[in-house]
């Protein structure tokens, strides 16, 4: 009996040997396991440290992910940033951030490919006049903890506004931000516009100016000033830009692509303030609620080449006019609302609206939260490394 235990244990020994020599048998083993444990399973043995850290492995880490999106969701700000995940309407994970200094009113303003974009006002005790209208501006991957404080932008009159760009290639990332210049001087004897749009590019790790872009980017429809409302889509940052009879209802959207050309597409009608961008079913979206009837139309931009819209469908929404929307955002044909009073999903094949319970916070603690589609990845903070085959080799910096 010892004899055969002996032998059986030495033939999966052998068998276990023969997975690890063939390199794309246990990439694939490995590249199905969550980060957390991907993280351990870097400590059993250099081959699998080595295999784990590449980035060919981080890259078919993520196109695993991508198979599996959920939405995640930072329920209010407080002193931590704390992210709930929920799959299948359910919450799953919390993930709190590590201590960095500043913590204070973070905002998220994007989610792509694992990593979490936040803003907030720069400290109170380091703040001078010139940096008033400053943000500071991170990255954060929540599932690995690394987390990447950007250097400043240019100085501002007001309150910058931001965009994130990713591509070609996975972990190339642009950040577009909007400002306005403190000091405008005179070209050949006439005014120039203060308006500027600067990018910060993994590639290079500072900022650039690109110009006067066309438009200047409205604020988030509820929250704070900090956010805006914008998603990336088709290669492109997608933004509104507030029409010229009310500053508060979107006129146009203002587009920028990754080459950093700036573009305008126009609405299908006029449309209220409570107006959305989501990426539905991989096309542009504009959804639009009418305070009184609150009715919900949905928009979809079919063809953005030819830039026609075309109306998905019009339902009556469930929450009331007293019931603010604080964020909305869509995964697949599902389009997630966060009011002041409910959590609620709507299906847009199916018609249907459901009123999901147990969602994070009691009512009296939301402020201003925030939802996003996340795909949990292994994605260095830094970006993509200059050498394919290297992996990352900081933890972030955290400040």
């Amino acid at each position: 009996m010892v004899k055969t235990r002996g032998k059986r244990s030495h033939m999966i020994k052998n068998k276990w040997y023969e997975i690890e020599c063939a390199e794309d048998v246990l990439t694939d083993i490995l590249s199905r396991l969550p980060v957390k444990w991907l993280l351990i399973c870097k400590s059993v043995c250099k081959l699998w440290n080595r295999v784990i850290s590449s980035q060919l492995f981080i890259d078919f880490h993520l196109m695993q992910s991508r198979k599996c999106p959920c939405f995640i969701i930072y329920p209010y700000r407080d002193l931590h940033l704390q992210l709930y995940v929920m799959k299948a309407t359910e919450l799953k994970t919390m993930f709190t951030s590590p201590f960095w200094e500043n913590e204070y009113n973070l905002c998220i303003i994007a989610s792509v490919d694992g990593l979490i974009f936040c803003v907030n006002h720069a400290l109170l005790g380091n703040t001078t006049d010139k940096d008033a209208n400053d943000l500071e501006i991170r990255i954060y991957n929540p599932a690995t903890k690394n987390v990447l404080l950007l250097p400043r932008g240019s100085p501002s009159k007001k309150l910058p506004r931001i965009g994130v760009a990713f591509g070609p290639k996975i972990n190339d990332y642009k950040v577009f931000r909007f400002f306005c210049a403190r000091h405008n001087p005179p070209a050949e004897g006439k005014s120039r516009p203060n308006c500027y749009c600067e990018v910060y590019s993994s590639n290079t790790g500072s900022w650039r100016v690109i110009g006067h872009p066309p438009g200047f980017p409205m604020p988030a429809n509820q929250g704070p000033l900090l956010g805006s409302n914008h998603i990336f889509l088709n290669g492109k940052v997608h933004w509104f830009v507030a029409s010229k009879e009310d500053r508060k209802v979107p006129g146009s959207i203002l587009t920028v692509d990754v080459e950093e050309n700036f573009g305008k597409i126009d609405l299908p009608q006029k449309i209220t303030k409570c107006s959305y961008l989501v990426n539905l079913e991989g096309c542009l979206s504009l959804l639009v609620v009418y305070d009184e009837s609150r009715m919900l139309d949905i928009w979809i931009l079919k063809d953005c080449h030819k830039l026609k819209w075309e109306k998905k469908c019009s339902v009556l929404s469930p929450f009331s006019e007293l019931e603010p929307i604080s964020a909305v955002v869509a995964l697949k044909s599902e389009i997630l609302f966060i009011t002041g009073f409910h959590y609620l999903l709507y299906n847009v094949e199916d018609r249907i609206w459901r009123n999901l319970v147990n969602m994070p916070d009691p009512l009296e603690q939301r402020r201003h939260p925030a939802v996003f589609t996340y795909t949990e990845s292994l994605l260095s903070t830094y970006g993509r490394p200059s050498d394919p085959e290297a992996g990352e080799t900081s933890n972030g910096s955290s400040t």
